[in-house]
């Protein structure tokens, strides 16, 4: 089995509790309070650029040609991410430049940046695969239910898109072409998937 598969199916208890997440739930079914909504909408543009950062850094450290490109093209699925998230954050007046990132968005950035920075570019694509994978994951598995629309529907298109899957694909291609089947790329997957519930559980505390 390709790496990438193997790490994924290894941390389905994660991938599971996040999609039953009250959170998630509330996204898929329209009943999230928009507060929560709209703190998730600010945490989430903090993190999505430090994300697009551990890109570039990554293509900086590229092998080939070719693994710079797709470490590039990746950081322009972030951008149009992030084009999204000002969209909902004028919707619900949340001011990105004022945004001040909470204890779980801090940590999973700072891991994130730490690895870009640390290790090579195939430990940088297992750390930030869980997230990509993830949300293809979530957004598929709502649409799935298919609910009438509400004001989450864009989220859940977003990510059971046509475009958005390729980009996850994109980069665990990148794991199996660059990353070995080590103990330290199997904890900072568990690492990045455990950031994800926990991203998630405090937007809904928060």
């Amino acid at each position: 089995m390709p790496l990438s598969y193997t790490l994924w199916h290894a941390n389905q208890d994660l991938a599971i509790a996040c999609l039953h997440h009250p959170f998630v739930q509330g996204i898929g079914d329209g009943t999230l309070p928009v507060e929560k909504f709209a703190y998730y909408v600010g945490q989430d543009a903090f993190f999505l650029e430090a994300f697009a950062r551990a890109y570039s850094i990554a293509a900086a450290k590229a092998p080939t040609w070719e693994v710079f490109q797709v470490f590039h093209q990746l950081a322009d699925g972030v951008l149009a991410e992030l084009n999204l998230h000002s969209g909902y954050a004028q919707e619900w007046g949340v001011d990105l430049t004022t945004v001040t990132p909470g204890a779980a968005t801090r940590r999973y950035t700072d891991f994130l940046l730490s690895t870009a920075w640390g290790q090579e570019p195939g430990a940088t694509a297992v750390a930030m695969a869980p997230c990509m994978r993830l949300y293809a994951f979530l957004g598929q598995s709502l649409a799935k239910l298919s609910p009438p629309p509400h004001r989450y529907s864009p989220w859940i298109d977003t990510y059971s898109s046509d475009q958005f899957e390729p980009l996850a694909a994109q980069l665990e291609a990148l794991i199996d072409d660059q990353a070995a089947d080590s103990r330290s790329n199997q904890t900072a997957y568990r690492y990045a998937m455990e950031c994800e519930l926990a991203f998630f559980e405090a937007a809904w505390q928060g």
